[in-house]
């Protein structure tokens, strides 16, 4: 019988690239702590405007950027403490959360794009909101979790983001980790944790009390992605009775895994995408060296292979589709660079940078990423 151990040590440094001069310039620590130029990109549902947030009086506010005129505009004047989150709501109308001078009591706010017809749909003292599902086929609700009724405790609210109308539709018992509406925006799972076990509960419609159809320990994990299109079961990302995560459509009935959806030999798989108009299956992402993608459907596969062709060396991600999936939004990587951010006319195949993340950072100082894999075998006798 034979012992061993392994250590891993990681060492991160600035190197130089071999084709530039060898003496690199000592680059400030805060260059890498700085706020993006422009960060969290998103596209309006028609892809008529992309919103984004961007420091104003150096705290992240949000804009809007009209892609025909190219006029920008700045919907929030945040001071004290940046813009914590944001979405689309409906083509003219953004919601934000915010709170007042860094108390955290989070109100969520929405407002025309062209900075009009501001309001706080949360005005409450003492009270925290926080975005569980922006319900982006719905363009008069979004779910929110308020602490009104016990301040440790966010319940789930539909709110009707023209005129601050609010209806609670399911009590948080206190351990509730996660929410999840289906694909007409009806909240009908949710998932408990207690730090050892966790416990899916479902229920089949909002006038139905949540009831555990499934609890598994530390070791097991089966995560809900989200619905199957006809609502009646889910797809989930299961290791149960596994070595590794694989995604399955999942019977909510029985709590048993059904069929295979794809699986990796090596790695955990758990990233599930889809197409929201045409309502399939586009594919599976997985990080083994580095993310990688297994297409499903033709034409995802063919947006994937354009964006990689023009963007050579680097990794490509497709953040943000419009309603019509003609417009997108594109994000890139790589081991020397934060990336940049592009504007992808699907049907005319053209890319258009937005902008570059950290662009003070010259990736031409920095250390080339090698991976390295090996096996490891161990005695069990």
């Amino acid at each position: 019988m034979f012992k061993f151990k392994i250590i891993l040590l990681f060492i991160f440094f600035i190197g130089c690239n071999n084709q530039m001069d060898k003496t690199a310039p000592l680059i400030p620590m805060e260059d890498f702590f700085r706020n993006p130029e422009k960060s969290s990109f998103k596209i309006s549902p028609n892809g008529n405007h992309i919103a984004y947030m961007k420091p104003w009086k150096t705290r992240m506010n949000v804009y809007v950027l009209d892609i025909k005129t190219n006029n920008e505009t700045r919907l929030t004047s945040s001071e004290e403490r940046g813009i914590y989150g944001f979405a689309w709501l409906t083509d003219e109308r953004i919601g934000y959360i915010k709170d007042d001078g860094g108390d955290e009591n989070m109100h969520f706010y929405a407002v025309n794009i062209d900075g009009s017809n501001e309001r706080d749909l949360t005005p409450f003292e003492n009270v925290q909101a926080r975005i569980i599902d922006d319900l982006e086929d719905d363009p008069n609700y979004i779910i929110i979790g308020l602490n009104k009724r016990n301040p440790q405790i966010h319940d789930p609210y539909r709110v009707n983001v023209n005129d601050g109308k609010m209806e609670m539709i399911a009590e948080n018992p206190g351990n509730i980790s996660g929410w999840m509406t289906d694909h007409d925006g009806k909240l009908r799972v949710a998932v408990t944790s207690d730090g050892v076990n966790t416990s899916v509960l479902y229920r089949d419609s909002e006038s139905e009390n949540f009831k555990s159809i499934l609890t598994t320990d530390f070791k097991v994990s089966v995560s809900p992605l989200f619905f199957t299109f006809d609502n009646k079961n889910l797809y989930v990302a299961s290791n149960r009775g596994r070595d590794k995560s694989g995604i399955f459509k999942f019977d909510v009935n029985n709590a048993k895994e059904g069929e295979l959806i794809f699986e990796h030999d090596e790695v955990d798989v758990s990233g599930l995408m889809y197409s929201r108009k045409r309502k399939v299956i586009t594919g599976v992402s997985y990080y083994t060296d580095k993310r990688k993608y297994h297409m499903f459907d033709e034409w995802r596969e063919s947006i994937q292979l354009d964006l990689e062709k023009k963007l050579p060396g680097l990794e490509v991600v497709l953040s943000d589709v419009s309603d019509d999936e003609n417009k997108a939004l594109i994000r890139t990587y790589s081991d020397k660079t934060r990336g940049s951010y592009y504007y992808y006319d699907i049907e005319d195949k053209i890319l258009s940078k937005l902008t570059d993340i950290s662009p003070w950072l010259n990736e031409g100082y920095m250390s080339d990423m090698q991976s390295i894999s090996y096996k490891c075998y161990q005695d069990l006798r």
